[in-house]
């Protein structure tokens, strides 16, 4: 028995949840993974799952040892791709992002690279949390904002500007505001953001919509201001085709908040796995262009045309 026994089996449950699932990915038995994890935590002396009848989880130590188990893996599987003349990219890639970047421009771009890379593994999980990537074992995290995790190295990808804007029809009927305290007189449609972001003498400010209109989408946010219920402030890509094609638009743009960075994260290693550094390079290559040219109309359930 080698001393690696049970490590691929215990990563693969750590990314797939049970032990059917990680059975199922290894094309094992499931009476074998179980075996495996046992017998790797007889040899380490550890507790790596907690169990019970409905699921299984990791513990601190298993969590730790999955994580660098995991590192161990793709640098074995580099190896022997280097080894045998595939230059491809195989092994698992996990991405975690916000979910409005992530539907609308990190998905086409994880599926090209799926596609690309036939040999490779893509598990995109969209997450509005802060996911602690290092202890949950993803590979790449897209973020929005400052970044002070010094564990992560990040990569700028551009920015996301927030625009505030309304139907041409509903500012010709209530007027245009001219100051921030003027929203105090308008329908606000409020998103999944509880407070509106500006910037007023060289310093960020915040503003606190009321209105009759609430929902945590910004495709359904925008559509609802193109069809003139209100005023609305979302990320600039939601709106871009409307304000384009005049359906909507910009008021208040010399409070504009400043615009925020979007960053690809991975985990600080001295050997970071191709697989990560391609996908971000892609990234880096298309995910500006993308934002800005932002939705289309079609994007937009319920958008008027």
């Amino acid at each position: 028995m080698s001393d690696w026994d049970g490590l691929e089996e215990l990563v693969a449950i750590a990314e797939n949840g049970t032990f059917a699932a990680a059975a199922r990915k290894l094309r094992r038995s499931t009476s074998h993974v179980s075996r495996a994890i046992a017998q790797l935590e007889h040899r380490t002396g550890t507790t790596l799952l907690h169990r019970t009848t409905r699921q299984v989880s990791l513990t601190a130590s298993g969590r730790e040892l999955a994580e660098r188990g995991r590192r161990i893996i793709d640098e074995r599987d580099a190896a022997l791709a280097v080894a045998s003349g595939d230059t491809g990219l195989r092994g698992s890639l996990r991405i975690t992002c916000p979910a409005a970047l992530g539907e609308y421009f990190i998905a086409p771009l994880a599926l090209r690279h799926a596609m690309a890379n036939p040999s490779l593994d893509v598990t995109l999980d969209f997450s509005n949390r802060v996911v602690d990537i290092v202890a949950e074992g993803f590979d790449v995290a897209i973020r929005t904002g400052p970044q002070g995790d010094l564990r992560l190295a990040a990569h700028h990808l551009g920015g996301r500007k927030l625009v505030t804007c309304a139907a041409p029809a509903y500012l010709a009927q209530r007027g245009r505001p001219a100051e921030i305290e003027d929203l105090d007189h308008h329908d606000c449609l409020v998103g999944s953001a509880d407070v509106w972001h500006f910037r007023r003498h060289r310093a960020e400010t915040t503003y606190q919509p009321q209105g009759r209109w609430r929902c945590n989408n910004g495709p359904a946010v925008t559509a609802a201001a193109v069809a003139g219920l209100g005023i609305c402030q979302v990320p600039d890509f939601y709106a871009a085709a409307a304000l384009t094609q005049g359906r909507l638009e910009p008021v208040l743009e010399a409070f504009r908040a400043t615009e925020e960075a979007v960053w690809a994260m991975h985990p600080r290693r001295r050997l970071v796995p191709r697989k990560v550094t391609d996908f971000i390079a892609l990234l880096a290559a298309e995910l500006p262009a993308a934002m800005a040219r932002g939705l289309t109309p079609a994007d937009h359930p319920g958008a008027c045309p």
